[in-house]
């Protein structure tokens, strides 16, 4: 079955037929179709982020926007929500890690010692340096590095991003990262 369907649900019935045409060009059908895929992934994540209510919509929009990215690896032989499905149960998987990452970094306030609540100085100094570290790099560098390891972005964030393969992007913050470490040893000598 598909994104909340049910036996007696047409979703999937009145999805295919305008899916396809908006796989051939037809931009009205497109949005129609956006538009229903948008409502039924609006209830499906409710339900699954009861918890997070304000992730809802965003999770919604990474949602089509992967779709919109990855339309052209659909198959008329694939059932429309499923594969839908399949991709927005991706996005909530990255969001969950997202999360973990971002809540194990935040103790209970009631648990922090308040020594530990002082604000720490603005250092704008590491900022330049590090800037002008990423200005020595190329554009594609420079750009996998701050989505994926300053913006902490999956590698198949960036690649939506930024419409390169996941693939393309490794090797960019690979070879970026090779550079940077050569242009700081080349500066404490």
């Amino acid at each position: 079955m598909s994104v909340d369907e049910t036996p007696h649900d047409n979703f999937e019935r009145d999805l295919k037929p305008l899916w396809i045409l908006a796989q051939h060009g037809d931009e009205a059908a497109y949005r129609e179709s956006l538009q229903r895929i948008a409502g039924r992934l609006r209830a499906y994540l409710r339900r699954r982020l009861q918890d997070l209510p304000d992730e809802v919509e965003d999770l919604v929009q990474e949602t089509l926007l992967a779709l919109h990215v990855q339309r052209g690896t659909y198959e008329e032989t694939v059932v429309v929500s499923a594969w839908v499905l399949a991709i927005a149960q991706h996005k909530l998987v990255d969001l969950w890690r997202r999360r973990g990452r971002r809540d194990k970094l935040h103790d209970a306030l009631d648990e922090v010692d308040e020594s530990g609540l002082v604000a720490q100085p603005y250092d704008g100094e590491a900022q330049r340096d590090l800037n002008k570290l990423l200005e020595a790099l190329p554009r594609a560098q420079r750009q996998a590095i701050i989505l994926v390891k300053v913006e902490g972005l999956s590698v198949a964030e960036a690649a939506q991003l930024t419409g390169a393969s996941e693939s393309a992007i490794k090797v960019q913050v690979h070879r970026g990262l090779k550079r940077l470490t050569q242009l700081v040893r080349k500066d404490r000598r």
